[in-house]
């Protein structure tokens, strides 16, 4: 974000973040009230006030595989350095219902204790902004809040999303709410304008992968330096898809992504322990499933996919850790589309390790 647009005629920073904090917005889940998107006609209530009091901006949807109420899903980044987008720019309100809920948070700024030096130029620079046309760098003011325009496009503000730790992150898209016509791209110099790219990471935030139990022979008790088979039938191992989408007047965005299983990691809980392959990374077979179910005559083989305990549990169990690598991609409106990083998720199994006892005569 370049200082231009942070900044009115010099007026600090800080000063415009203490007069329009209220227009950060937060982002709810899909079960919360859509909003009212009409030409302003309604009270200010159509902008969709929730029960925390937040006059809320266009809802995503999230459909497919996704954790319930709109929580964060199960799935774990394997590239520690990506995450997903801590706040973005989308469709805010009509020019009208914008007009109201803008002069209410103006006139109430103005009357605030404290409100003179810079945070009261910054109040008055505002003004000028959004009524009089007024604007600066590479941002276009506003005659009356664009009201002539009410119902060809919409503003756009400031989202936080709600699942990002980071409250510096989670609040850092601080522009003032901007005009875009409907069916036109944002400026160019909004970068965290929605995107489809923003909405594939979200429905990889928001992703419910399944609690696949891997299958084991022995299964649950096994003995010492006897293999043990493990594998995953292709029919419990499959493709899974979350969707994000946003849809109001005038624009819409929607992306799928798609995780596909490519291999198991096995972890046996204990150093005493042999794994196959040695890297415990069992890879998909062509058919769709890992590994190979144990059948009858095979005790002495060695498995494909499969661990050795070398020593007993004693009176407890081995916590074996089961972890699915899954190769993720994203498609969208428009065509989009690419990859994201691989996600992984694991299920412990306890196993009890037994030591054969053998009977000298």
């Amino acid at each position: 974000m370049t200082g231009s647009r942070r900044t009115l005629l010099g007026t600090s920073t800080a000063a415009l973040a203490l007069a329009f904090s209220t227009l950060i917005l937060t982002a709810t889940n899909s079960a919360a009230e859509p909003v009212d998107y009409g030409k302003g006609d309604g009270a200010e209530e159509s902008g969709g006030n929730d029960e925390t009091g937040i006059y809320a901006a266009a809802r995503i949807q999230y459909s497919g595989s996704v954790a319930k109420n709109g929580g964060t899903g199960n799935v774990t980044s394997a590239d520690v350095n990506w995450t997903p987008p801590p706040c973005w720019y989308a469709p805010y309100l009509g020019a009208k219902d914008f007009k109201k809920k803008m002069s209410k948070d103006l006139e109430n700024a103005a009357s605030a204790p404290g409100m003179t030096g810079h945070a009261g130029a910054a109040i008055g620079e505002t003004k000028r902004h959004y009524e009089d046309d007024y604007g600066w760098a590479d941002t276009p003011g506003y005659k009356d809040y664009n009201v002539e325009k009410d119902g060809e496009g919409m503003f756009w503000a400031g989202v936080e999303n709600p699942d990002e730790p980071d409250i510096l992150k989670r609040t850092s898209c601080t522009d003032l709410p901007f005009w875009v016509d409907n069916g036109e791209a944002p400026p160019p110099q909004y970068e965290e304008a929605i995107t489809p790219e923003i909405l594939a990471a979200l429905a990889y935030q928001h992703m419910q992968l399944p609690d696949t139990e891997v299958s084991l022979r022995p299964e649950g008790t096994t003995k010492v330096n006897l293999p043990t088979w493990a594998w995953l039938d292709r029919a419990v191992f499959d493709e899974v898809q979350a969707t994000a989408s946003i849809d109001v007047p005038g624009f819409a965005l929607q992306a799928t992504t798609t995780a596909k299983p490519v291999s198991l990691k096995l972890e046996p809980g204990t150093a005493d322990a042999e794994t196959y392959p040695a890297s415990g990374e069992c890879t998909i077979n062509a058919d769709g499933s890992i590994g190979e179910p144990y059948a009858k005559g095979k005790a002495d083989q060695t498995p494909p996919c499969g661990i050795t305990y070398l020593r007993s549990s004693g009176n407890g169990t081995y916590n074996l850790q089961a972890t699915i690598t899954w190769e993720i991609a994203w498609t969208g409106t428009g065509g989009a589309g690419g990859d994201l990083p691989d996600g992984t998720f694991g299920n412990g199994q306890e196993v009890v390790v037994q030591e054969i006892q053998a009977v000298n005569r």
